[in-house]
């Protein structure tokens, strides 16, 4: 029997509410916030999208005019702002191209955008030769984010070679901590979405060999609290994000069975709006198209019925990586 038969009516997934949700978010442009919000836009559709793609409803949005938006957002150097004007940036690069790989659509980054080739250059010149690391943008600013992203997209665009990836897992590998996680830089705090980026990145180079799998993930499993959900750090709140930061890194290091699946996947639908769709941080709040992606990505982490598989390592459809990459073990 699957846990979907297993649960109550009000702890199951509200598939056809979310997919309302996500497609009512472009269409408030009346509402105050959805200004305050524009510097995520494009971040905003990533993780839309994805939700929709693992709901298995891929084509609730306009195919077209998501390419049409995603390429409005190309600067001449190949990186890509939040939104039309707004700077580029590694994130919203990483955005950019996760979102053409989901719809398949790098011929529409050749025909009409800049090219996969300055898409790359542009991230490249974000790393820094000397440490390894990556600055999101001209400011500077490194940590293990922009890292993990610039593996991330350089990856889907078969464009790895542009960067020293070596330098990139010596970084990484000096972010470790005592306790079996990684910081934002060497000699900061373990923290959940910190592990995600450094572990998914040396997943992307080959070399999970280097963590520490047993106290790593001792550490993740340590995150669920009483009431079934994961938090970032200890003593800290659980929350619906973290369904996908500790899980995705339990699954690439082969320990997603150190939590209580169950009671994770109770938590993450407590946390739904089962009528206007949407998932919040944890129940009774306000729902984001954040948590809502990274809810539904977790509970396709714990297998729950009804959605498509995601990649831990990238955070899209297995279909799109396998797509991409081919079949991977």
């Amino acid at each position: 029997m699957s846990q979907v038969q297993n649960l109550p009516v009000e702890l199951q997934l509200a598939t056809s509410a979310h997919v309302k949700y996500i497609q009512s978010l472009d269409t408030r442009k009346e509402e105050y916030e959805y200004w305050l919000t524009e510097h995520l836009r494009l971040n905003g559709i990533y993780w839309g999208l994805t939700a929709l793609h693992l709901l298995r409803h891929p084509d609730a949005l306009s195919r077209d005019q998501t390419i049409d938006f995603v390429l409005s957002c190309q600067h001449d150097n190949g990186g890509f702002g939040a939104a039309p004007g707004h700077d580029a940036h590694m994130l919203y690069t990483v955005s950019a191209v996760q979102i053409l790989a989901l719809l398949d659509a790098y011929d529409e980054l050749e025909k009409r955008g800049k090219g996969k080739a300055q898409v790359g250059k542009f991230i490249a010149d974000l790393q820094n030769r000397e440490t390894g690391t990556f600055a999101g943008d001209d400011w500077g600013e490194e940590d293990t984010r922009f890292l993990y992203g610039a593996l991330n997209a350089l990856s889907l665009l078969g464009s790895l070679h542009l960067v020293d990836v070596d330098k990139a897992v010596g970084y990484v590998a000096a972010c470790a901590n005592f306790d079996g996680g990684y910081g934002v830089s060497p000699g900061a705090e373990s923290h959940s979405g910190q592990i995600f980026t450094c572990v998914a990145a040396l997943s992307i180079a080959g070399r999970v060999d280097l963590v520490d799998v047993e106290k790593l993930g001792a550490w993740l499993s340590e995150r669920q609290v009483p009431g079934g959900g994961l938090n970032g750090r200890p003593e800290k709140q659980e929350d619906v994000c973290y369904s996908w930061w500790v899980l995705s890194s339990l699954a690439m290091i082969g320990r997603t069975h150190w939590i209580d699946r169950d009671r994770l996947i109770a938590f993450i639908l407590r946390s739904q709006d089962a009528e206007s769709g949407g998932l919040s941080d944890r129940p009774g709040n306000m729902v984001d198209v954040y948590h809502t992606c990274f809810g539904i990505a977790g509970l396709s982490l714990l297998g729950y019925d009804g959605l498509d598989p995601v990649d831990p390592v990238y955070c899209l459809p297995k279909s799109t990586t396998e797509r991409i990459f081919g079949k991977r073990t």
